[in-house]
């Protein structure tokens, strides 16, 4: 399976560039890496990010690719492109998983049972039943009714997908100019089941600045049980 790790946001809600935030002292980007890398069902990762940030990535990878081949590519303005970027640089064979650079906290099992779960299907991605109460709010961020929970589950990523599969999707997602905000809406325009593999493990997308210290906890603990 092929890894392409996408990279290339703005990070406008973080305020900073989290992705070079230091989390257990290593760039959060570094523990994406390092976490695909570990999996033995990654045979080689392609990082979508910004030109300015090719000679980091290059220096992370060197200890967070554990001698994995790494390919560097530039990403586009939205993340469907810049997914697009990364499937141009791979063969049409095998599997192919997108996660997201900015959840650091994913780990080679999870990884793996989701790879599982997509050769069964074609297509899996990591997911968490909604838990929460949801409330759908007006322009004034008023209550304006409640959501029935029952069924919602909050993608997460890798998103894994036969080769062939995600690029069927892209295609027709360019072709028809859909509005797509992962790849599982991709494979959905096609029309396509996607399976979900229920993730019970911590796998939060740092997004604001309060998540690092959450994502610092996580990994403490981690360390703690494997002692």
């Amino acid at each position: 399976m092929h890894a392409i790790v996408v990279a290339a946001g703005s990070s406008r809600r973080m305020g900073f560039d989290k992705l070079r935030a230091p989390l257990a002292g290593r760039p959060v980007l570094w523990h994406s890496i390092h976490a695909l890398a570990r999996c033995p069902e990654v045979e080689a990762l392609t990082v979508v990010t910004r030109r300015d940030f090719f000679e980091e990535v290059r220096l992370l990878a060197d200890s967070a690719a554990l001698g994995k081949a790494l390919v560097l590519v530039e990403g586009g303005s939205e993340r469907y492109l810049s997914v697009s970027a990364g499937l141009a640089t791979l063969g049409e064979e095998g599997f192919v998983a997108v996660h997201d650079a900015a959840r650091p906290l994913v780990t080679p099992e999870v990884v793996a049972g989701c790879l599982a779960l997509a050769r069964l299907h074609g297509a899996a991605s990591c997911a968490s039943p909604v838990a929460d109460t949801v409330k759908r709010a007006d322009g004034g961020k008023m209550v304006a009714g409640s959501v029935d929970r029952t069924g919602l589950w909050a993608m997460q990523t890798p998103q894994i997908f036969s080769n062939r599969l995600i690029r069927e999707a892209y295609a027709a997602v360019l072709r028809d100019g859909a509005l797509v905000t992962d790849e599982v809406s991709a494979v959905e325009h096609l029309g396509r089941p996607v399976a979900l593999y229920e993730n019970g493990d911590w796998n939060l997308k740092i997004t604001f600045p309060r998540d690092i210290g959450l994502a610092e906890l996580v990994l403490a603990s981690r360390v703690g049980r494997s002692e």
